[in-house]
């Protein structure tokens, strides 16, 4: 179960290059059911996606970089590209993604929770913006369908 809340930022935390960063890269098989496929640094998946914003099933399978390569042209839509930096925060982890084009400059800050309680009782930083967390159009399976210019 995937517990997780959503969050555009206002501005960037201070020194974020001295925090942990992943290389993502991910496409969509098919967007519902979510069934996608992401390259983290050199590390490969298959995740499935249930329903549901605030609280979802999520499954993820470990592909090996061949099968990976197989599955991609096979992916409808954009392939999303982002930098996650991993930034602690008040016992949480703050994943914030920042894209690369097409979508940039957006950034997304997820923080993953253990309850839907505790999700409800979570106070964002001051470098937050809007919890965006029902909103489907900042979904990452949303915005690989999304036309881009």
């Amino acid at each position: 179960m995937e517990i997780e809340r959503k969050f555009t930022v206002k501005t960037l935390p201070q020194r974020l290059s001295d925090y942990p960063c992943k290389l993502l890269e991910q496409a969509y098989l098919n967007t519902e059911p979510v069934v996608r496929i992401r390259r983290e640094d050199e590390q490969f998946y298959l995740t499935y996606k249930g329903k549901g914003m605030l609280a979802r099933e999520e499954y993820n399978l470990p592909l090996d970089r061949d099968s990976y390569l197989h599955l991609l042209p096979k992916c409808d839509g954009n392939i999303i590209s982002k930098k996650r930096y991993l930034i602690p925060y008040e016992g949480h982890t703050i994943e914030l993604d920042v894209f690369d084009a097409p979508f940039a400059p957006l950034i997304i800050a997820e923080v993953e929770f253990t309850s839907e309680e505790e999700a409800r009782r979570f106070t964002p930083p001051a470098w937050f913006l809007e919890d965006v967390t029902y909103d489907p159009a900042y979904h990452n399976s949303y915005l690989a369908g999304k036309e881009v210019r």
